[in-house]
């Protein structure tokens, strides 16, 4: 019997993992779009994009082949989380409260593309080094002038996705009016393995625990900040930039790890809350291409590893007769996804709102929340489990 064909549109993490995930599920997997020119950083140097893997994530990498294949010492285990509110409010979250391993991951986006590519090179996955152009009768055409067919098709090209587009499904997107800043820092006393955030009130900060360098501790900063002020920022001279950064950070870190200094590329990204309908006939959308969240919990990269694992679910529990590309299947993908993506968007969006209200009784009622939940053991339970993507 002849394997049904999907093809994936986009080959960044989303992507590569389900073009991976479908082949070894027995399907006629190929992906189409560019391969990645940059080698990935190695000794002291980082990538700039780290992500926070959940448990649940972590459990789908390691199935998939893929965990195990990374380097661990360039991996780091996040133990506990410190959220700190604009006032006296305060929030501690342990691994063990939950019976968790860990909280989560921390893993440049490099590490996992190169593990990931490595295992599609083994399955011997087609990959169709160009750029998807338009879609014509169910058949994709490219900017080579290929033309490709398939069962499935899906998009993982990223939040502005051409296959989405292209198919017409229905896309909303608002922004923040806020740029996330990256950039990793060397920091004057260890991490510990905690991640830390801050609400500052104007905006977001978050340190991440990343391994030790020659140069010492080091830890990775996302700052999330009004357009303005980030702009600002980016826009200075890189001396001024990285001592106006240094003496921001130790205002609002209250020196929490000492002194911090840059010792990367600094980098800025809108920040947007975005969803879609998700699929069309013959069509399905994974990741960025679906939907966007606010950085503030980490969980953007989780979501979208979470519908890669509920597309491969439906696609293995259809029925026979069924096509991959059936709108009956792909509606089962989408209702699949329907609660844990609502139920991410509605908590970060709402997290967003409640600390940019300004008004006095929103500062004191928000802190005080914060210090009750740091109270309740089952509350806490909860805000675990949910981070651990379980």
């Amino acid at each position: 019997m002849k394997k049904e064909s999907i093809l994936v549109c986009g080959t960044g993490i989303a992507g590569l993992a389900t073009a991976l995930g479908l082949a070894r599920a027995g399907f006629d997997a190929a992906l189409l779009g560019p391969r990645s020119m940059q080698e990935a950083p190695s000794g002291d140097l980082y990538c700039p994009r780290v992500y926070a893997i959940s448990g649940s994530s972590q459990a789908f990498l390691t199935r998939l082949g893929v965990w195990d294949m990374m380097d661990e010492r360039r991996i780091t285990r996040i133990d506990t989380m410190e959220v700190y509110g604009d006032a006296s409010g305060a929030v501690t979250l342990h691994a063990w409260q939950a019976a968790e391993p860990a909280l989560a991951w921390i893993v440049e986006s490099s590490e996992m593309e190169k593990a990931l590519q490595q295992a599609l090179r083994v399955f011997g996955i087609p990959w169709h080094a160009q750029k998807f152009d338009r879609l014509e009768a169910g058949r994709v055409h490219t900017d080579e002038g290929a033309v490709l067919s398939a069962d499935l098709l899906v998009g993982a090209d990223g939040a502005r996705s051409a296959l989405r587009r292209a198919a017409g499904i229905a896309h909303h997107s608002r922004p923040y009016g806020d740029t996330g800043v990256v950039v990793h820092l060397a920091a004057q006393l260890p991490h510990q393995n905690i991640a830390v955030q801050w609400f500052t009130g104007d905006g977001i900060l978050a340190l991440l625990p990343m391994p030790d360098t020659s140069e010492g501790h080091q830890v990775s900063m996302v700052w999330s900040m009004p357009a303005a002020a980030a702009q600002a920022l980016l826009d200075s001279p890189e001396a001024a930039r990285r001592q106006r950064l240094e003496a921001d950070l130790a205002a609002a870190t209250g020196g929490r790890l000492g002194q911090l200094k840059v010792r990367s590329p600094m980098f800025g990204f809108p920040l947007f809350l975005e969803h879609s309908g998700m699929v069309a006939p013959g069509v399905a959308l994974v990741g960025d291409a679906a939907h966007r969240v606010h950085p503030l919990a980490g969980q953007g990269l989780n979501l979208g590893l979470g519908d890669v694992q509920a597309l491969l679910q439906v696609l293995a529990e259809k029925e026979a007769y069924r096509k991959a590309g059936d709108l009956r299947v792909l509606s089962r993908y989408r209702r699949a996804r329907a609660e844990p993506v609502l139920a991410m968007r509605l908590a970060t969006d709402g997290l967003h709102g409640l600390f940019a209200a300004r008004s006095s009784p929103a500062v004191w009622a928000r802190n005080l929340g914060m210090a009750c939940v740091d109270r309740l053991p089952m509350a806490k339970r909860f805000l675990i489990g949910g981070a651990a993507g379980r």
